[in-house]
């Protein structure tokens, strides 16, 4: 199966990010876990500075049940990337948050992926239902999208 890019057009929300020194690898490039850091700055970012998560108290938190990225073109530092966030699904307890890497002022992606959060009590970690404000926040990045066709 091919993988179809991204573009700045299909994100609704986006954050800065610089990348450092520490963050190449011996190959010259962002290593590929680093990525990950990035998808989950730009979700907690975008939760914290819009008051829907306290991470010290918020009575439910979202647990990363799944992740994935996929690369189209190397980033290194001193590169300026910039993460565009978007929900493709929400559900009554998870969310599906798709992210992208753009290198610069790229329109294409360099790098996409999703991770899944399930959202939990925090004491006894079952899942909890979505609060009410923190699902219309994600409501404004929620994007329609197509099934894929199944073989």
């Amino acid at each position: 199966m091919k993988a179809e890019n991204r573009t700045r057009s299909d994100f609704r929300h986006f954050h800065p990010i610089t990348t450092r020194w520490m963050d190449n690898d011996a190959y010259g490039h962002v290593n590929n876990v680093v990525y990950y850091s990035w998808f989950d700055t730009v979700v907690n970012q975008f939760l914290i500075v819009n008051g829907v998560l306290d991470v010290e108290k918020s009575p439910v938190i979202g647990v990363v049940v799944e992740t994935q990225c996929q690369y189209f073109a190397s980033v290194a530092f001193p590169d300026e990337v910039c993460a565009g966030l978007r929900v493709s699904k929400l559900g009554k307890s998870s969310v599906r948050y798709e992210v992208g890497i753009f290198r610069g002022t790229d329109e294409s992606a360099a790098a996409h992926g999703h991770f899944v959060h399930v959202y939990v009590d925090r004491e006894t970690r079952r899942p909890a239902e979505i609060p009410p404000a923190m699902r219309a926040l994600l409501q404004t990045v929620q994007v329609k999208v197509q099934e894929e066709a199944q073989p």
